[in-house]
């Protein structure tokens, strides 16, 4: 039985598309998966930001162009940050080829870190001394709180609203205040240590201050000015 051969040119195109087919299976195996790339960077900002934060984090990755065409690096791929770089909010992070193929690309990131933060139970009016009712422990997204946050009660313990605070506000520094606890003409003690020596007079504030403020007293006996450092409600520390 007589075996009956193509045509030549039936078998041209598909030779052809067999070895097209070939090369670019080839060429595939010769590129880097970006997938690699994403999780090398992925990998570093889990470890990099769990020594840094304690809270919950996530991590979101920026998408690389699908156009890239990396040469498949022989060598484990090497993430790093410049020392100092943001571990919260929008980063990036270098991906590096460390061998003979030598390519870095950046991968940016957003990074979101959530933790327990004092948040205001009730509307409060400005001046409120505060108290523990007046608070809620609630995690809290901390990304962009650039002025802090405050953790627990013994950071408000003595301190009052510089301004009213809608229910919800997260607490910072910057919204509170030590209470005055000192007014103007109010009678106060003047205590000056020396060694084992202290001395005492009676005054009369010129100013009012919070604890730890600096304030002006009148001695009563001489007159005269002196500045002092709020112990008390009663009781101002100078230097004689």
């Amino acid at each position: 039985m007589t075996a009956i051969r193509p045509p030549l040119r039936t078998l041209a195109p598909l030779l052809l598309a067999g070895c097209l087919g070939s090369l670019r299976a080839l060429a595939d195996d010769a590129m880097q998966p970006t997938v690699d790339i994403l999780n090398t960077a992925q990998t570093f900002l889990e470890q990099a930001t769990r020594d840094q934060h304690s809270g919950r984090i996530d991590i979101s990755l920026g998408r690389l162009d699908p156009r890239l065409r990396l040469a498949h690096c022989a060598q484990p791929l090497q993430a790093s940050q410049p020392s100092g770089a943001r571990l919260a909010g929008h980063t990036s992070v270098a991906v590096r080829c460390p061998d003979m193929a030598d390519w870095t690309v950046y991968v940016t990131a957003e990074i979101k870190v959530f933790g327990p933060a004092l948040v205001t139970a009730r509307s409060l009016a400005r001046g409120v001394a505060l108290a523990s009712a007046d608070v809620n422990t609630v995690e809290t997204e901390l990304t962009n709180l650039g002025h802090g946050h405050l953790e627990s009660l013994e950071e408000i313990q003595g301190m009052a609203t510089l301004r009213a605070l809608p229910a919800g506000t997260v607490l910072t520094p910057s919204m509170l205040k030590a209470p005055r606890i000192i007014r103007r003409g109010d009678r106060v003690t003047l205590v000056s240590s020396q060694g084992p020596v202290q001395v005492e007079m009676q005054g009369e504030a010129v100013n009012d201050g919070a604890r730890g403020d600096r304030v002006r007293v009148r001695a009563l006996s001489s007159q005269r000015v002196v500045e002092g450092w709020v112990v008390s409600a009663s009781v101002v520390k100078v230097t004689l």
